[in-house]
Parts: structure tokens; sequence; C-alpha cells
């Protein structure tokens, strides 16, 4: 395992992803090398089917890389089974997507509390951190909630607080301002900023948007599924 892995939240050494197609392999990602530091922000840009969401999905241990070597938060996640990468997921990553992925029958609260179910945690603990989260994010009048009683800037509000009430170890987030309005955007931004800055929590974010990317300490540029070592 690499020395510096205790300071890196994520490793990766060539990695290489393609999909079937039918008959077809199409390839995704070519030899991608990714080293980034416990506490950065990076944003991940590039024209669309650059393969920037593959990466991040590889990252989050939601998908398989074909071959390569990724250790994130410490661990060689390509060789985990997929009990144990389940299992790593809700112990290591918070994720925050475009369309919040809220369930639209439970509350704002309810929502947070969901990862904290593989969690040895009491009902009264559970409920405790998810109001943690729910006040951290300026949501502290709204726990009863439902989704569809909420706008999307505090839907998206509500899916930060369920991607930050496990304590993760990194925070990915794919285009978390694609849907929302320029202020709840501008909201959200400052919020991940806020999380990073204030709390150390390594963040990789997908966007193609510059003035998202801005809020990042760290922009990186994939194109046709190759890295820009000149852009990263």
């Amino acid at each position: 395992m690499d020395n510096g892995s205790d300071k890196h939240t994520v490793i990766a050494e060539q990695i290489y992803k393609s999909y079937s197609r039918g008959a077809r392999k199409v390839p995704v990602l070519y030899g991608i090398d990714l080293k980034i530091r416990q506490g950065e922000f990076v944003a991940l840009m590039g024209p669309s089917g650059s393969g920037k969401t593959t990466l991040l999905n590889l990252i989050a241990g939601l998908d398989r890389a074909d071959s390569g070597k990724l250790i994130v938060a410490g661990v060689p996640i390509c060789e985990l089974s997929e009990t144990d990468l389940a299992r790593w997921r809700a112990l290591h990553v918070g994720f925050i997507f475009q369309f919040y992925n809220l369930l639209p029958v439970l509350s704002a609260l309810e929502n947070v509390e969901l990862p904290l179910q593989l969690r040895r945690l009491s009902r009264k603990e559970r409920r405790e951190h998810a109001v943690t989260a729910l006040e951290l994010v300026g949501l502290a009048g709204r726990f009863r909630h439902h989704p569809g009683e909420l706008s999307g800037g505090e839907q998206q509000r509500v899916a930060i607080a369920r991607a930050i009430v496990t304590d993760p170890s990194l925070i990915v987030a794919d285009e978390p301002t694609g849907d929302l309005d320029k202020n709840s955007a501008r909201e959200v931004l400052g919020m991940l900023g806020q999380l990073n800055a204030e709390f150390g929590k390594t963040i990789i974010m997908v966007t193609h948007d510059p003035k998202a990317a801005e809020t990042a300490g760290r922009m990186c540029h994939l194109e046709k599924g190759v890295l820009n070592a000149d852009y990263c």
C-alpha cells in the first residue's frame, strides 16, 4: 500500500473502465492516475461523455474498475467483496445527487436517518444525529416536512444532511446544483465549501458549471476518458 495513503483520501492508479453495449465494449476511462489529499475539495469537469461521473462512481464504490488500483479512505476497494463494499460505502461515503434521491413518503428527518440504519445506534441516537445534521444545513424548522413540501434548494439541503449524518471520510456530489436556481445553487455550494473549510471534509464534485467549480480548491479536467495532467 502507498506509504502516503494515510494523507490521501483517494489514490487511483491506472484505472480503466469500459461498458458492454450488446457485443461491443465501449471504453470510458483510459489509465486514470489521480491522488486526492485528505481535506481537499476537487471539482471533476469535462464535456458530456468524458467519463467524470463514471470516475466518481468508481471512487465511491458504486461501480468497479476493469483494472487498476483504487485506495479510498485507506482501503483497496477493488479487492472487496460486494457485501464488504456495501458495508464500506455505508461507513465512509456520503452521496449527493443532482435530483436529490429523497424518498417522498418519508419526512426530511426520516430521509436523513436512513444511512444510520446500518449503524449500531438506538432510535433515539439516530434521531439526535439526524436533527444535528439538519440543523447544520439550516433546516431546523423543517424536520417533519416531506420532500414534496420543500423547495428544490431545501431538498438538496436535506440530501446534504443525509450525506454528512454518518460523518463520512468522503463526500461525492454529482452535479449537485444542476437542478437548482441560481440562488439555491449558491447556497448549496456555500454549504459544501463550509463542510470542506470548517470540518475538513474531503469532497469530490462532478460539475459542468465553471462557476460551481470555482468553489473547489482544485479542478481536474477529463476529456474522452483521459485526465488532463495540465489541468489537475
